[in-house]
């Protein structure tokens, strides 16, 4: 009976296409939220007007008092004791708006260098101060040096600006402006009294003094032209009365005024319009400032009552998003995750078993190693990944088998042509013993003998082919044979034997039962050795007991390899990989690796200090036999 079919995936992904669109509802409260922070910059802004902005307008007018003062002490000498008192009471505006600003919090980088710019203007009063205490400078020198505080003082406002409303960020920006026409109202009084205690303008004064004229009321017009009805009535009243329009003409006549003419006698009164001008503006000031932070408070509450409103409706959205994402998600993560685990069982596990059984069993798989997976689901999606996996498997299990068989037959097959040739090659062996031991003629002898050698090495070869088929050469030995003598017939073995030279070993032998195989294996490392070096060099076979059994070193003069081919031939040489047809170049490393994996012998490849190569062998103390013997098989 077929399994019955779940819900298709595309309901599921129609219900979890719902999410995106809860989450936009959620994100517009989010966006909504973050207007929140436009409330509290709000509220953040009359707190920096509370902490920042009203000390410093205090050490503002404090500095334009004294200032006022220092140039009446230098140009008349008088006044002293009031400038000490105003003294004083600066030195405390700035304590008082020192204390308050280190109080305030997570300043805007660009804040606080406007505010260490502001400190470091406010340092330079003492120099300020000597210098008038001195007279050793111009009046109109010190009220620059007075100015440049002020207009630090004026960058900080601009940096504090933090209103995201663009009215009200038009209004503060345009009572900071008006701040400054104040500021250099302040300036004029100043130089009106160096003006008056001198009796004439001096050139740099009426320079100064004009230039401060086109400011100031460059700087009214722009503030006016921002102020809304509400702020802008007071000032339009003050243009329109008689103390401003004098103010206007006194500024006109010190401005025409030229340094050869003595003053008018209308210059008596100019202190007089200057202070009723001065208290006028300040009262102006004063009371618009007051009037637009009264205006951020609520405006900021609202805003974030309106919000939190919003804000809460959005939680909602999310908070019903977030359910129902997660229980939809924990459905299908879970029919995923078995899918998952029961793929990886099957790859790692079942698939990976078999496929070692089938290297050395041939025999078909039985039930359990070819189950069907089995996973819980409801997606028809998943069921049919499910299914897929299982006809995977199908595939994958025929495959190996008939690869294992395929191997299997191929390995019978060098078995049996290996097994055929060396009985072929023995026999052609003993006849050519026979042949050899009748021949007396030199020339005949000894090309019986370069028979013979080729001969044995055709026989190794066939030998070769046995033991890559997990098979052992029919040759054997009953008695333990000296190490010596194993060496000896490991160099008969190879092409080049007069290249070898076999320094004497330990007087020790190897069990019977090994010495095939290690004369083999030596062999393949001494023809190895050969083939990879120069023609007329020699390749030493040295040996030597070690704690753990002895070691046989076969050292060649070639060229080396690289490192990263040295490694990965020691790696071959330590985990025996399988046989594959493809490498048939590095057949006799195939076959060292089978026979030292086959009685426990380590072998391992290092670079020669002649530029070769030189191939350790540790042979364990297993191997060999208490006392040497004769050979015998």
């Amino acid at each position: 009976m077929p399994p019955t079919r779940g819900r298709p995936i595309t309901v599921k992904l129609l219900v979890l296409l719902l999410v995106p669109l809860l989450s936009l509802v959620g994100l517009w409260a989010f966006a909504a939220g973050l207007t929140g922070g436009d409330g509290l910059r709000l509220l953040a802004a009359k707190d920096m007007s509370d902490n920042l902005t009203g000390p410093s307008v205090q050490v503002n007018v404090a500095l334009q008092n004294e200032r006022l003062l220092s140039v009446g002490l230098m140009m008349n000498g008088r006044g002293s004791d009031a400038l000490v008192e105003q003294r004083r009471a600066t030195d405390q505006a700035i304590t008082r708006f020192q204390t308050s600003a280190a109080r305030v919090r997570d300043l805007p980088p660009e804040m606080l260098d406007q505010l260490s710019a502001l400190n470091v203007r406010l340092a330079q009063i003492i120099d300020i101060r000597r210098q008038v205490d001195a007279s050793v400078v111009e009046p109109i020198d010190v009220i620059d040096g007075y100015s440049e505080i002020a207009d630090a003082s004026f960058r900080l406002y601009d940096s504090m600006i933090l209103v995201p409303d663009m009215t009200l960020y038009q209004q503060a920006k345009a009572l900071i402006t008006m701040g400054e026409a104040t500021e250099v109202l302040s300036r004029e009084r100043a130089v009106i009294a160096a003006v008056l205690a001198r009796g004439r303008v001096d050139g740099r004064e009426r320079e100064a003094f004009t230039g401060m004229v086109a400011t100031r009321r460059l700087l009214h017009t722009q503030a006016m032209s921002y102020l809304d009805g509400g702020l802008r009535a007071s000032y339009e009243r003050l243009a329109a009365s008689p103390v401003y329009k004098e103010w206007l003409e006194v500024e006109d006549a010190v401005k025409d005024q030229s340094p050869k003419d003595g003053l008018p006698a209308a210059a008596a009164t100019w202190p007089i319009d200057g202070e009723n001008l001065w208290a006028a503006v300040q009262r102006n000031q004063t009371a618009s400032t007051k009037t637009l932070a009264d205006r951020v408070t609520p405006d900021a509450v609202g805003m974030l009552i309106k919000i939190g409103v919003a804000a809460g409706a959005g939680l909602l959205a999310v908070v019903a998003s977030i359910l129902i994402s997660l229980r939809f998600r924990r459905r299908l993560v879970r029919e995923l995750a078995a899918l998952r685990d029961a793929a990886t069982e099957l790859a790692e596990v079942r698939l990976a078993g078999l496929v070692k059984r089938l290297r050395t069993n041939t025999e078909p798989p039985t039930a359990e190693e070819v189950a069907p997976l089995q996973v819980e689901a409801d997606t028809t999606e998943v069921r049919d990944i499910v299914q897929a996996f299982n006809d995977v498997q199908a595939t994958a299990v025929e495959a190996a088998v008939d690869q294992a068989r395929l191997r299997h037959g191929v390995s019978q097959v060098f078995v049996n042509l290996a097994r055929r040739n060396q009985s072929l090659l023995h026999r052609q062996l003993l006849q050519l013993d026979s042949m050899e031991r009748a021949e007396e003629a030199p020339e005949t002898l000894s090309d019986l003998f370069k028979l013979d050698h080729l001969t044995t090495r055709m026989r190794r070869h066939a030998e070769s082919l046995i033991i890559l088929s997990d098979q052992t050469p029919g040759r054997g030995w009953r008695n333990p044979v000296s190490v010596h003598d194993v060496l000896r017939a490991a160099v008969a073995e190879v092409e080049e034997y007069e290249r070898v030279e076999v320094l004497q070993p330990p007087p020790v032998a190897l069990i019977g039962s090994v010495v095939t195989d290690v004369a083999h294996l030596m062999a393949e490392l001494i023809e190895n050795a050969t083939l990879f070096s120069p023609p007329r060099t020699r390749v030493d076979v040295r040996s030597a007991l070690s704690p753990h059994g002895m070691v046989v070193e076969v050292e060649d003069r070639g060229l080396g390899l690289p490192r990263v081919e040295l490694d990965e031939l020691n790696d071959r040489l330590t985990n025996t990989p399988e046989f594959d047809l493809a490498q048939s170049d590095r057949l006799g490393l195939f076959v060292v690796s089978r026979l030292a994996a086959r009685h426990g012998i380590k072998v391992r490849l290092v670079s020669s200090p002649y530029g070769g190569l030189t191939a350790t062998v540790a042979l364990p103390s297993s191997l060999l036999a208490d006392q040497p013997a004769m050979a015998g098989r």
